[in-house]
């Protein structure tokens, strides 16, 4: 798929994206400190049963679980010699579940190393890391790359560089923020919108972060600078902490669906949940919209 593609379809209508992973792997079992990428692969019947829920429901792109399957991320669990085993792997699940009924993206994040001055990671090395991984979901037939729940602007525009360097593949990017707008290393999402469009990127927004109902007028300013689509795709809402670690989003999915409704009146193209969310809470949006 070719950028002009991709804003050709955003084009017809609000495009629903998948709900969460993460929290949906740790309900079917999986534990704590584990490679989350590596639980995935040894358990496709989740994973395809997680995604079919979400086309069933009516998500028109869901991300292939490679989230932190960077040879940085999987390094922290010695799997940097498996990173084209596993991203491929978990691709080849992803248009499984999809069948044809949607599009896949190659779901990339942040490496968890700060960039200098912050840290000791050199832009040309995260550049390197991303071109590696980006190389590999594009030979194992993602139709995007989706770069979600990235903490700077300067790490987003390096995998945007990376990806521009190796493949033609759009990049769609979210950021994590505060309710106020605010970045947690420092700018606004509005600041961070504009720089991104103008390095490349096919769709800009927000996930994780909070829930929709504290969001409107971040999406609304976002809208005022965007030129290219506008991403959301929130928590629901702020979680609670069992004993056991277990995270708890109290709002359902009517409510989430509703508050997701004044956010794609406020100017989202794309919509989708993340922590917390099910397929549940992409069938109430779809209702909503109609569908």
């Amino acid at each position: 798929m070719t950028k002009q593609e991709f804003l050709e379809m955003t084009q017809q209508g609000v495009m629903l994206l998948d709900g969460a992973v993460g929290s949906n792997f740790r309900k079917a079992g999986m534990p704590v400190g584990i490679s989350t990428e590596l639980w995935a692969l040894e358990h496709p019947e989740v994973v395809l049963e997680l995604q079919r829920g979400y086309v069933e429901a009516g998500s028109q792109i869901i991300y292939a679980p490679t989230f932190s399957a960077n040879r940085i991320g999987l390094a922290m669990h010695g799997l940097e010699d498996r990173l084209e085993e596993i991203n491929t792997g978990l691709v080849a699940l992803t248009k499984k579940a999809a069948a044809g009924r949607a599009l896949v993206a190659g779901d990339m994040t942040t490496t968890s190393k700060m960039l200098e001055p912050r840290g000791d990671m050199k832009y040309e090395t995260l550049i390197d890391v991303y071109q590696e991984q980006i190389r590999v979901l594009e030979a194992a037939g993602v139709d995007l790359i989706i770069a979600e729940t990235m903490l700077a602007v300067d790490e987003t525009t390096a995998l945007l560089e990376a990806a521009a360097s190796v493949c033609d593949l759009p990049v769609m990017c979210s950021l994590t923020l505060e309710a106020d707008g605010t970045l947690l290393y420092g700018g606004t999402i509005t600041e961070a919108v504009e720089t991104l469009q103008e390095m490349g990127a096919a769709a800009v927004g927000l996930n994780c972060s909070v829930g929709p109902n504290q969001l409107k007028a971040v999406v609304s300013s976002i809208k005022n600078v965007a030129a290219v689509p506008v991403l959301v795709k929130p928590n629901a809402g702020l979680p609670t902490m069992d004993s056991r670690g277990m995270a708890h989003y109290n709002m359902q999915p009517e409510a989430f669906a509703e508050s997701m409704m004044e956010l794609i009146e406020a100017g989202a193209d794309l919509a989708g949940g993340c922590c917390g969310t099910t397929p549940e809470y992409i069938r109430a949006l779809a209702k909503a919209l109609g569908r």
